[in-house]
């Protein structure tokens, strides 16, 4: 049976194991400093050891000889801010000049001071002040240090893209001074494998502001709505709208029910801290709406997802960089605690290798890595998770499995920073902000970068197409399918 894996990252939490961070990040500068000895632009080697002839030959095929599909859903980085250099693609040089105003409207003409990891202090690694354009972030904060984060939620994300001027990023930001920040990762590991493979560059987040929704959306494509014939809504929790729209006070819940910021399962894993009587009532119902997975066992197609840390968190001794809102599966009632579906289904991502080694893959598989190496800022480092990446993508590849393989590596959301496209036209929920997909395969076209159009749920669509499947929403039948990237026949 094909196969398809996905692997995820998004959320702000706390610092863990130090020794394995250092090792992540001696692997990525390893990786980047061979790159930087070969030329970004020139190299065309993977980005870790692939077995001789892994990559010599692109196949032709059709889209039912995909057999395997891994997409490494990643954290909170938009397209301009890691590819904005990238030769071929649409990118800063596309730009022209960028215009950011204040809340009356008069034009901003410089950044304040970035705040730091702690989101508290300013960081003084960066000066104040910087004019309102784009600027080299590893100017002053190397690529495996780690930065201040910034604020990425559902209705902010919108005032910040302000009907498609996208001028409201600095000034509805907590964190304005990093929101034109970037770093060039086109010799990092995953940009690597962007040169030798596909790089999408007009690939969006699917809804409007952070890891919870756009999770959602990668397993259910859709909002998914407070059931209060389980529990009633928590008021604390419902965001105000006042008569011109705008947003009086903000919460994790609509005005109409739907959940659409940070938000944790009554099911486990969630912090413990929700256990406390005060808290329990803000726990989401289990949640009933069709997903991914469901359609794919009803075609008795196998799939996971795999998750870092989940076992540890299963038993209480969750790592501090755990994202609890990061398992959407968990959300739903079929793979709520004790159930069939979750014993099948939800697995730590160490028998992500375990399953490749021994030549048990499912058909689709979605991985999300533990904090430490999903690249979100404030709590790790760019580098780090690249190097996580590209070691996911190095094991495909030295396996049996790997002429039947595509890699779809992408972000969940951008992350609170500037993209100079603007959104696509959707629904109430989005698209978002442009944000960067990556596809490696045999299958796949070489040293291409796709200009087609693309969401989150493109991801879901290419599923759906290779497995025969129903749609979810109409967003994800009318996504485009991910195989302009394919050298399919």
């Amino acid at each position: 049976m094909p196969t398809i894996a996905v692997v995820g990252r998004c959320a702000r939490g706390p610092r863990r194991a130090r020794g394995r961070r250092a090792a992540a990040t001696a692997v990525a500068l390893a990786t980047l400093a061979a790159a930087t000895a070969f030329g970004a632009v020139a190299v065309t080697a993977p980005a870790t050891a692939a077995p001789a002839g892994a990559n010599a030959v692109q196949l032709h095929g059709r889209l039912s000889d995909l057999r395997h599909i891994v997409v490494v859903y990643q954290e909170n980085w938009s397209f301009d801010s890691l590819y904005g250099r990238f030769p071929g693609a649409r990118g800063w040089a596309d730009a022209g000049t960028v215009r950011q105003v204040d809340a009356s409207g008069a034009p901003l003409t410089s950044l304040p001071q970035p705040v730091a990891e702690d989101g508290k202090t300013a960081d003084a690694r960066i000066p104040a002040g910087l004019p309102v354009r784009p600027y080299d972030l590893g100017a002053y904060i190397p690529a495996d240090g780690r930065t201040g984060d910034l604020v990425h939620r559902y209705y902010q994300e919108q005032a910040q893209i302000d009907a498609g001027r996208n001028d409201r990023f600095v000034s509805v930001s907590d964190n304005g001074g990093l929101v034109l920040s970037y770093y060039d990762a086109t010799a990092m590991p995953e940009g690597r494998l962007a040169q030798e493979y596909v790089l999408a560059d007009d690939f969006f987040h699917s809804a409007f502001g952070g890891s919870f929704l756009n999770h959602m959306w990668l397993v259910c494509a859709c909002t998914p709505r407070w059931d209060t014939a389980q529990a009633p809504i928590p008021a604390s929790m419902v965001a105000q709208i006042g008569p011109d729209g705008s947003l009086t006070k903000d919460g994790a819940i609509t005005p109409d029910g739907h959940i659409v910021n940070t938000s944790f399962t009554v099911n486990s894993p969630h912090p413990p801290a929700m256990d406390a009587p005060a808290q329990r009532g803000r726990l989401v119902p289990e949640l009933d709406a069709p997903t991914i997975g469901d359609r794919l066992s009803e075609r008795g197609v196998s799939w996971k997802w795999y998750s870092g840390g989940w076992d540890a968190a299963l038993v209480g001794k969750a790592d501090t960089t755990f994202q609890f809102h990061h398992q959407p599966f968990a959300f739903f009632r079929r793979y709520a605690d004790g159930t069939e579906g979750r014993r099948e289904h939800l697995a730590d991502e160490t028998a992500f290798l375990a399953d490749l080694h021994a030549h048990r893959l499912p058909a689709v598989s979605f991985i999300k890595p533990l904090g430490i190496d999903n690249e979100h800022p404030g709590y790790t480092s760019l580098l780090a998770g690249q190097a996580h990446v590209a070691s996911l993508v190095s094991a495909l590849q030295q396996s049996p499995e790997w002429r039947s393989t595509a890699v779809i590596i992408t972000y969940d959301e951008n992350g609170g920073r500037y993209d100079h496209v603007a959104p696509p036209a959707g629904d109430r929920w989005g698209p978002g902000v442009r944000v960067p997909a990556i596809i490696v395969s045999p299958f796949a076209r070489r040293h291409l970068v796709d200009h087609t159009r693309y969401e989150t749920v493109s991801i879901l669509r290419l599923i759906e197409r290779r497995w025969g499947l129903e749609p979810l929403s109409d967003r994800d039948e009318g996504a485009g399918d991910l195989t302009g990237a394919f050298a399919f026949d």
